[in-house]
């Protein structure tokens, strides 16, 4: 639905989509005055937003230096401790002296996370249940964090047992206004990345709803955040809560924000790019109904969820009340190597939780695709686990669940197979009574029922 499309470099990104030069000129080239940077690439890229003020292009995000802040992750648990947040026990861990942090390991005590300091999406990430692991778990983390984010810095923390991920959707403008649009449950994951997100969460109370929103919004104005962000949290089983990061950007799961609320974030995020006043306030805020959004991932469930590539043979996308698609694919597309196997976001709304579980159901038995592996099988099954019912998740839900990935799946193709076999063996079954009762006239009636059922089929074309 563009009005102009420019071709901005090779398929890998980093002849593409990392090249600032090339983004820039594709926004001069079509007089644009402001770039989205959505939620990838170059999306909390301090570098980048300060180049777009530099060429006088709006960059529709947070200032370059608040970018800077916050995306460090040692930095921002400075900013979290300033903000007065409860933070998991951790400390930055220093390349030269792998003893000492042997020592502070063994006091924050086992098992320990190791994350890259400057990333997210779940690389440079490690989980580390003994001393003896300890200092591979580094080695492998720095070296990670170095090949995905040119930097090899780690931090170590308390790794939870059976927390839950929740995250705090808030939104500023450029006059000191705040507010925050509730949270969001996003604990099925998987290598430390999302599959299912829904708000609200289904263990939340009014109470802890305020309390984790106005600390999200204490450590925004701390930063003098502008703009659309998520501040994230780690919810142990007593639900005490505990900062994690700050996205300076749009979430790949903020359409459940949407619907359950009825503000629309990008429309939200341009607004206060222009310089415009935040026309909402808190008390605008509330919770209609409940969403659930399933991310529609090119990977095999029943191989660790590993990533496929190949061509959309088959591409039939649900519809109906209450379901929402977010696509980049169509029908013989090619879903190829260079980026992240997610090939569209699925979601659906409900007039509480039970009805946004039982759409999901029916949105995802209509979802067709054929020619690669997805998630959708795996999501399916989800829905009809029993403690996802009950609301009863972690972000070890999966393994939990399912550790040796032993959940049947049935891909589109065998799908389509077994319905064509019932029919078969209807179509028999019934030919043998009425041939057995020898009756010209149910005969003939039996040919034209199934006459007018195959060019009904066929689209009315005999």
């Amino acid at each position: 639905m563009a009005d102009e499309a420019f071709h901005i470099g090779a398929s890998p990104s980093s002849e593409s989509y990392l090249v600032q030069d090339n983004i820039i000129k594709a926004a001069k080239d079509s007089g644009a005055d402001a770039i989205h940077p959505g939620y990838g690439f170059l999306a909390e890229n301090a570098e980048f937003a300060q180049r777009c003020i530099d060429e006088n292009i709006i960059f529709i995000g947070p200032k370059p230096e608040t970018i800077r802040l916050l995306g460090d992750k040692l930095e921002a648990r400075k900013v979290a401790i300033a903000s007065d947040m409860p933070l998991v026990p951790g400390c930055e861990f220093d390349n030269e002296n792998m003893q000492d942090a042997l020592i502070k390991a063994d006091e924050i005590g086992y098992p320990i996370l190791v994350k890259a300091a400057a990333g997210g999406g779940g690389k440079g990430m490690r989980v580390v249940e003994k001393p003896e692991d300890f200092e591979e778990g580094l080695k492998r983390a720095a070296s990670e964090a170095i090949s995905a984010f040119g930097d090899g810095r780690v931090y170590i923390g308390k790794y939870l047992l059976r927390p839950r991920h929740i995250e705090i959707q808030i939104l500023t403008d450029q006059h000191g206004n705040g507010i925050h649009l509730n949270e969001r449950e996003c604990s099925i994951q998987r290598r430390h990345q999302k599959l299912i997100e829904e708000s609200p969460s289904p263990v939340m109370t009014p109470e802890l709803r305020k309390e984790m929103g106005d600390a999200a919004l204490r450590i925004c104005k701390e930063t003098h955040y502008v703009g659309a962000g998520t501040v994230e949290f780690m919810v142990d089983e007593d639900m005490s809560y505990y900062f994690l990061e700050v996205n300076t950007r749009l979430q790949v799961e903020h359409p459940v924000t949407e619907l359950v609320t009825g503000v629309d974030l990008v429309k939200e995020q341009i607004a206060v790019a222009e310089g415009a006043k935040l026309t909402l306030t808190q008390d605008d805020i509330g919770i209609n109904g409940h969403s659930i959004e399933c991310r529609i991932c090119a990977e095999d469930p029943q191989q660790n969820f590993m990533p496929c590539t190949g061509v959309l043979k088959n591409y039939r996308l649900p519809a109906g009340p209450g379901v929402r698609v977010d696509s980049g694919v169509v029908i013989y597309s090619e879903v190829p190597i260079y980026y992240d196997p997610m090939i569209a976001k699925m979601i659906v709304w409900g007039k509480d939780r039970t009805e946004a579980i039982e759409r999901c159901k029916r949105a995802l038995e209509e979802y067709r695709v054929s020619g690669l592996k997805t998630t959708i099988g795996f999501c399916r099954v989800v829905m009809d686990n029993e403690k996802f019912i009950s609301g009863d998740i972690s972000t070890a839900f999966i393994n939990e669940e399912y550790p040796d990935h032993n959940f049947v799946i049935l891909s589109d193709e065998l799908k389509e197979q077994a319905a064509l076999a019932v029919a078969v063996d209807t179509f028999i079954n019934e030919r043998k009574i009425l041939l057995s009762e020898d009756n010209n006239n149910k005969q003939s009636e039996w040919k034209n029922h199934h006459r007018k059922q195959a060019v009904k089929r066929l689209g009315g074309n005999s």
